[in-house]
């Protein structure tokens, strides 16, 4: 194994199978045209048209420019239009292929999901309906090892395009006196004057997270979810975690009301996959 393969980190995990309920959810002030109106019904917001380019475009472009050579996506059985689209638009620049989670049981069994499609040594972890700055994404690919890079709350509501009152929605994260990740906690009860750092799912790991994914008990929400994981692999597997703390915005696209913010955000972008 040579110390290329080691330090960089090929393969980015976009998790893109979740069930979508919250894009789902009917919103009279959110007006949406027919194309996106049907990405919205069907919870599939990697593949929302933003200014007539599926949303994941842009976040694959991104990818690329920060090095990456490889995507694969984590989708349902039912997803047919990612699959159609990037036979009918192959990108360029990244690679691109697919692992199936037959079921959205969670962020952890998604990554499970990947699992046989990827470089086990060193990869890479996002969520499809989120659009991260070039400069995170270096960083995690050239981390020298496990790496999370978490976000600066006042960044994210001042900068990015995530209300303050969405912060609960994420997972928020403790940092040791070392500049490893303590814990991280998934959607905590009473975030509202929490100032820990916010995790926007974006890891580097290694073969550990995949025994660890397999270990974890469903969350009282029912779900596999990969923060549990992390913990886990730090508690029982040996895993240390680098954390990286950025005071750049995120663009998240979990809502209808988000779709024409994100829209005016990346005006003027061309995405080359």
């Amino acid at each position: 194994m040579d110390n290329q393969r080691v330090t960089d980190a090929r393969s980015a995990v976009i998790l893109a199978r979740g069930a979508g309920t919250r894009m789902r959810r009917m919103d009279s002030s959110a007006a949406l045209d027919p194309s996106q109106e049907t990405a919205a019904a069907g919870g599939m917001k990697a593949m929302m048209p933003v200014a007539g380019r599926p949303f994941l475009d842009y976040g694959l472009s991104v990818l690329a420019d920060a090095g990456f050579a490889r995507a694969v996506l984590v989708i349902g059985p039912d997803q047919h239009d990612v699959r159609e689209h990037y036979r009918a638009h192959p990108p360029e620049r990244i690679e691109l292929s697919y692992a199936m989670q037959a079921e959205p049981r969670g962020t952890a069994d998604a990554v499970l999901a990947a699992e046989s499609t990827i470089e086990r040594d060193a990869f890479v972890v996002l969520n499809g309906d989120n659009y991260y700055p070039r400069e995170p994404l270096e960083t995690l690919r050239t981390s020298a090892g496990p790496c999370v890079v978490l976000y600066d709350r006042a960044a994210l509501v001042e900068r990015g395009t995530i209300p303050p009152d969405r912060i609960a929605a994420y997972a928020l994260a403790t940092i040791d006196g070392d500049g490893n990740l303590a814990s991280v906690e998934e959607k905590p009860a009473a975030a509202s004057d929490d100032r820990r750092a916010v995790s926007m799912n974006a890891w580097r790991f290694d073969a550990r997270i995949f025994d660890a994914c397999r270990r974890i008990p469903p969350s009282p929400r029912g779900e596999l979810e990969l923060p549990r994981a992390v913990e886990y692999a730090i508690r029982h597997l040996g895993l240390k975690m680098r954390a990286s703390i950025v005071r750049q915005p995120v663009l998240d696209l979990s809502r209808r009301a988000d779709v024409a913010v994100v829209a005016d955000r990346l005006r003027g972008v061309e995405p080359r996959p």
